[in-house]
């Protein structure tokens, strides 16, 4: 594998998309769709053990979110792009095509409601978005 373009990556664009994907989340499951997650998950928010092993949870998320970011950075590169507009895309294409895609087909089989496909799909194809206009910014 030819991996000389691993010099032109930039990692602080890939921290700083990651951030923003990572801080997305925050607003998106805290403000915008909390209730409507909750529901759809039927959990009991007063059950003391969901709030436990939240910082690994957190912290494995931000490493996730890391390497999706990663994953956009090689791809404008070796792509060629820049600007807002071929960051848009670029995220819109990874996240409606591989990240929103893939969790609806394991939603399909735990038979969840589409109400929660599109929450967690569309959370990913923003974030990616985000993360894509940055690094392709930057």
């Amino acid at each position: 594998m030819d991996t000389y373009f691993f010099s032109d990556i930039n990692w602080l664009a890939i921290l700083v998309g990651t951030v923003a994907y990572f801080m997305l989340g925050a607003i998106w499951y805290s403000f915008l769709f909390q209730k409507q997650w909750i529901r759809y998950h039927n959990i009991n928010v007063a059950d003391e053990n969901m709030k436990s092993g939240m910082a690994a949870i957190m912290t494995t998320s931000f490493i996730l979110m890391f390497l999706a970011s990663f994953g956009l950075a090689i791809l404008a590169e070796r792509l060629e792009l820049s600007g807002w507009v071929s960051g848009a895309k670029l995220g819109a294409l990874t996240g409606i095509f591989f990240s929103a895609t893939a969790i609806s087909i394991t939603y399909l089989y735990l038979k969840k409601p589409t109400g929660l496909h599109v929450i967690d799909g569309l959370y990913h194809v923003v974030g990616q978005i985000l993360s894509g206009i940055i690094i392709c910014v930057w």
